[in-house]
């Protein structure tokens, strides 16, 4: 018997997925723990609009993921900090500083943990910042690290 499960059951399949059941295990397991429906075609057709309607979601994130890194691209956020005479930076400048500048100056909202930095900035200069927005888009934002 052909069944959709309702949540991941392990060793059996993922949610939403269709399986072949045995009748005993669908009848007298899943379908009383509310685990699986069975797969005529009602249930088929609610199933297909609602993966539709993922790949839709998944697909406007993307399209909104790509228009703001496009527009990073462009941007080239100021940070000023306290340096000392050889350029060097007292303390660091870190994902959350870059996160707050962009929030402040730009009112564009990223989460300090999709900006890739390997260590913190500690050098006065001009350096670039790959941001991951969505899976496979990487935006790129310049930032220039400024003596006060």
């Amino acid at each position: 018997m052909k069944v959709i499960l309702l949540t991941d059951i392990k060793g059996v399949g993922k949610k939403d997925q269709v399986i072949n059941a045995s009748d005993g295990y669908a009848r007298n397991y899943l379908f009383p723990k509310k685990l699986a429906v069975e797969a005529n075609n009602e249930n088929m057709l609610k199933l297909k609009a609602k993966q539709n309607g993922i790949e839709y979601k998944k697909n406007v994130e993307k399209e909104e993921a790509i228009k703001l890194a496009n527009k990073l691209k462009e941007i080239t956020l100021p940070i000023k900090v306290k340096a000392g005479e050889n350029g060097k930076i007292f303390g660091g400048v870190t994902a959350k500083e870059i996160s707050e500048s962009l929030k402040a100056q730009y009112n564009i909202e990223i989460d300090k943990k999709k900006i890739n930095l390997t260590e913190t900035i500690k050098t006065l200069g001009s350096i670039t910042v790959d941001i991951k927005l969505y899976e496979g888009v990487i935006g790129k934002l310049k930032v220039q690290i400024l003596a006060e």
